[in-house]
């Protein structure tokens, strides 16, 4: 099994010092130490150098990562995996319902992590599991996990600066009035170490809504919105969706109701971000499960 990650880079100019290249790479402190000391190596032209290595233009740079060492809590099984797409850098998958993104003490087996940890071991993918954009366990809809720290580090600064765009489709209760802009605060409650409210002292949160169908269920009058996340604080979508009096159905942790459905119905329908590499813009979509739909289209 190979176990080793590596990127190919050519220096753009005369004179460049090597650890200067390498910074431009988007290769952190914490990675390039690493490098030198836990295993890894720099050649340039096929022979190793010291990051204090001067460059000519055309130089070939070869970066070998050290190996990877899984957690020891994430076990290896076997499951079924809704792969949308896959290369050298990102595994994105269409996640089910009722499924946990990583282990959690309450459901240690069965997680997206567990699989695509066994998935990787008989790929030979030199790899642990790093999640960049995490689903709840009842959430459905795309996630993105890259194949190796130095890539999560890269999609993880495309976070910070906005450039992976998000977007949602979930069902709430009552008829939403208007497209609109939420802007509030979020901040863990102080009598819960789960949930999350809005509050003055909390972190900036912005989420956009757009209606797409008001509609009754049972009696209910319900709404189907589409929603883009600017921010990403935990919880976001149901917080916000609950502040302004429209909670998801099923989520009864922020005052949804499971009388019409037995989970949040919420979906993640789409994905937008640069490849970490090529810096290629990518797009996933994924439909709404069918549990969602029969609500929505009754």
């Amino acid at each position: 099994m190979k176990m080793t990650f590596k990127i190919q880079f050519h220096a753009n100019e005369d004179g460049i010092i090597l650890r200067e290249a390498i910074r431009q790479q988007g290769i952190s402190s914490k990675g390039l130490t690493a490098i030198k000391y836990r295993g890894g190596n720099i050649f340039v032209n096929g022979e190793e150098k010291n990051v204090r290595h001067i460059l000519a233009k055309g130089d070939e740079i070869t970066i070998i990562f050290p190996k990877e060492e899984a957690s020891q809590s994430l076990l290896p099984e076997q499951g079924d995996l809704n792969i949308v797409y896959e290369d050298e850098a990102l595994l994105i998958i269409d996640k089910p319902p009722f499924m946990n993104t990583i282990p959690s003490r309450e459901h240690p087996r069965g997680s997206i992590a567990n699989f695509v940890y066994c998935y990787f071991l008989k790929q030979g993918i030199p790899s642990t599991i790093h999640i960049v954009t995490r689903l709840d366990r009842d959430t459905s809809g795309l996630l993105c996990i890259a194949k190796h720290s130095h890539i999560h580090h890269l999609m993880s600064q495309q976070l910070q600066n906005g450039q992976i765009r998000k977007e949602y489709e979930a069902i709430v209760h009552g008829h939403v009035s208007k497209d609109m802009s939420i802007i509030a605060p979020i901040g863990r409650k102080d009598t819960s170490i789960i949930e999350r409210e809005v509050r003055e002292d909390g972190q900036f949160a912005h989420t956009d809504v757009k209606v797409l169908k008001r509609t009754t269920y049972k009696r209910e009058p319900i709404t189907h919105v589409r929603l883009t996340l600017h921010t990403g604080r935990t919880h976001q979508i149901r917080v916000h969706m609950a502040h302004i009096g429209h909670p998801l159905l099923g989520d009864e942790l922020y005052g949804g109701s499971k009388a019409l459905y037995n989970r949040q119905a919420l979906h993640c329908v789409y994905l937008e971000m640069l490849h970490p590499l090529s810096k290629e813009k990518l797009c996933f979509s994924s439909e709404v499960v069918e549990s969602m739909k029969k609500i929505i289209h009754n």
